[in-house]
C-alpha cells in the first residue's frame, strides 16, 4: 500500500505538574531531513529522540518540536526567606546606626535586593519523566503513522483514477490505428494521380507502403505502456520501503511509450488522445513525489 509524506502527529502526557507536548509535522523530499526544537531539560536525549523519529518516519522533510507547559502557580520562582530576612536583620542595624528613616514598605525595599527570588536549583531529567516524554513521542509519530496511511490510501485511489484514464485513451486509439493505412495508401495514390504521365509499379508501392506503415506501427509500444500500467497497479499494492520511488520509475517508462506512440501518430485524432494521457500521466508525477 502507499504512504504519503504528508503527515501530522501531536501527543500531549501529563507528568506531575507538567505537560509534555510533542509535535511532528512532515512533508515530501528525496531523503529524511530532520529539524528538531527541543526543550532544555530533554536535549541529552537528543540522538535519542532523532533515532525514534528517523525509524518511524524513513523519508521526508520532518520538524519535531518537544516542550513543556508548567502550571503558573508551580512554576513561579520561589522567595528566599532567609536572604528576606538576613536583609531585613542588616537593614534595621543600619538604620539603627545611622538614624537614617526607615522605608515605608520594607517588603518593596528588599524584594528590589539581589538574589531575593533567584532560582538557584537545576532542573534534572529522571528515568520517570523521561519515560513520559518517550510515550508523548511514541504517540506524536503514531499519529503521523496513520495520517500518512489516510494520505496514501487517497493517494492510491487518485493514481487509479488517472491509470484507467490512460489505459482507456488507449484504447480509443485503436480505431483510428486501423483506419489511417487505408487513408496513408488513398493519399499516396491520389497523389501520383495528380502527376500526369507517370506510370508506376504497383507491386513496389505495397511493399513501400508496408514499410512505411511498419514505421508508424505502435504496437509495441502500446503493449509496453500495458505492461507499465499493470506493474505500476502491481506496485501500489506491495509491502515495504521504496514503494514511491519505484512508481516514479514506472511513470517515466509510461511517459516513453506515450512520447513515442504521439511521435508515431499522424492524424490528429491520435494526438489529441496523446496529450490527453500526457496530462494524465503528468498528474500522476506530480503527486508521486509525495508517495513515500
Amino acid at each position: 500500500m502507499i504512504l504519503s509524506m504528508t503527515g501530522y502527529g501531536k501527543a500531549i502526557v501529563t507528568y506531575k505538574e507538567k505537560k509534555i507536548n510533542v509535535e511532528v509535522k512532515s512533508l515530501n523530499s528525496k531523503q529524511l531531513d530532520l529539524s528538531t526544537r527541543i526543550a532544555p531539560l530533554y536535549r541529552e536525549k537528543e540522538m535519542e529522540i532523532r533515532q525514534m523519529v528517523a525509524k518511524s518516519v524513513e523519508r521526508g522533510k520532518v520538524e519535531f518540536a518537544i516542550w513543556i507547559e508548567k502550571d503558573a502557580g508551580t512554576d513561579a520562582t520561589p522567595i528566599n526567606t532567609a536572604i528576606v530576612e538576613n536583609y531585613y536583620q542588616q537593614l534595621k542595624a543600619i538604620v539603627a546606626q545611622t538614624g537614617i528613616p526607615e522605608p515605608q514598605d520594607w517588603l518593596q525595599t528588599i524584594m528590589r535586593l539581589p538574589d531575593v527570588t533567584t532560582r538557584t536549583e537545576a532542573e534534572v531529567l529522571d528515568d520517570e519523566e523521561w519515560a513520559a516524554a518517550s510515550k508523548a513521542i511514541e504517540e506524536a509519530l503514531q499519529q503521523l503513522a496513520e495520517f500518512r496511511r489516510q494520505e496514501g490510501a487517497a493517494l492510491q485511489k487518485k493514481f487509479t483514477e488517472k491509470i484507467n484514464n490512460i489505459a482507456a485513451l488507449m484504447e480509443q486509439i485503436e480505431p483510428y490505428e486501423k483506419s489511417r493505412v487505408e487513408k496513408i495508401r488513398q493519399r499516396i495514390i491520389e497523389g501520383l494521380k495528380g502527376i500526369p504521365e507517370v506510370d508506376y509499379d504497383k507491386n513496389r508501392l505495397e511493399q513501400e507502403l508496408i514499410y512505411y506503415i511498419e514505421k508508424l506501427d505502435i504496437s509495441e509500444e502500446k503493449q509496453r505502456l500495458a505492461n507499465h500500467l499493470k506493474y505500476f497497479r502491481e506496485t501500489m499494492n506491495e509491502e515495504g520501503h521504496g514503494v514511491g520511488k519505484k512508481l516514479g520509475f514506472i511513470a517515466q517508462e509510461m511517459g516513453r511509450e506515450i512520447n513515442t506512440t504521439g511521435s508515431k501518430s499522424n492524424l490528429a485524432e491520435m494526438q489529441n488522445l496523446v496529450v490527453m494521457m500526457k496530462d494524465e500521466l503528468e498528474q500522476i508525477k506530480e503527486q508521486v513525489l509525495n508517495a513515500l
